[in-house]
């Protein structure tokens, strides 16, 4: 059994420190993407304060499609170039939207999120996936936390 702890009272570079090394132990040795993906959720929900959904959505036949996550059901299928994730998947780009009304364009999956951070998870230059993070706080993500889900997301890459 695995028990990781965040500690609340971390500076950010240690919590996404800590979360990587969790992650990485969750997932080193395991092909199974679709298990890496469903511990990586549960551990990003155990590790962000404020977020009502974290997940992944997969690269399949050229759209995304939902994958694992914790939260409130979600959207399953999204065109690429539509909505914070679509965009994201499309653009190869991290999307960090402090107020996700004021995108144009949003898929409102969950009425309560209000700030959203989408990072691709890109192979071999292809964009196979979005780690996906909504908050029901306004501007929840800064560069920090882009920074520590775009290193989550390159130690992944090979392992979903």
């Amino acid at each position: 059994m695995f028990d990781f702890k965040p500690d609340p009272a971390a500076p950010k570079a240690d919590l996404y420190k800590d979360l990587l090394a969790a992650a990485d132990a969750l997932t080193s040795g395991e092909s199974d993407g679709v298990a890496n993906m469903a511990n990586v959720a549960a551990l990003l929900a155990e590790f962000l304060p404020d977020c009502n959904w974290t997940g992944f959505y997969r690269m399949v036949d050229g759209e995304l499609v939902l994958g694992p996550f914790a939260g409130r059901p979600a959207c399953i299928r999204i065109p690429l170039g539509v909505g914070v994730c679509g965009v994201a998947a499309k653009s190869g780009e991290t999307q960090r939207v402090e107020d996700v009304h004021a995108f144009p364009g949003h898929i409102a999956c969950d009425a309560l999120s209000r700030s959203e951070l989408v990072v691709p998870i890109v192979r071999d230059g292809v964009v196979i996936g979005v780690i996906d993070l909504d908050s029901p706080d306004l501007a929840r993500f800064d560069a920090d936390d882009q920074a520590g889900i775009e290193a989550l997301a390159a130690m992944l890459s090979r392992r979903v």
